[in-house]
């Protein structure tokens, strides 16, 4: 049974860090590209970064400059490393597991943000 386990969010203020890390079981971590996406209520979950099989990266314009996504396939996990936090980072935080139709997501873990 894959799992997916993120971890890592919490209360910052605007300017601060926070490293986001998501465990996953029961699946071939290295084979599958990790995906980083974020929820605010009310609103359609958005993209913010994804990391390949390869390490390869891409980000959302949002988080290009400020975020740095990373994997290590030797404790099968990902991380979310993210800088200059605004209080428009706000949001719920889920981590993905394969970048295709099949995907298992994660529960998400909070970052809030205040001004």
């Amino acid at each position: 049974q894959v799992q997916v386990v993120e971890s890592g969010g919490g209360l910052v203020q605007a300017g601060g860090s926070l490293t986001l890390s998501c465990a996953v079981s029961g699946s071939t971590f290295r084979n599958n590209g990790i995906g980083w996406y974020r929820q605010i209520p009310g609103k359609q979950r958005e993209w913010v970064a994804t990391i390949s099989t390869d390490a390869s990266t891409n980000y959302a314009d949002s988080a290009k400059g400020r975020f740095t996504i990373s994997r290590d396939n030797a404790k099968n996990t990902a991380y979310l490393q993210m800088n200059r936090l605004k209080p428009e980072d706000t949001a719920e935080y889920y981590c993905r597991l394969g970048l295709g139709i099949r995907a298992y997501w994660g529960q998400g873990t909070h970052v809030s943000v205040s001004s």
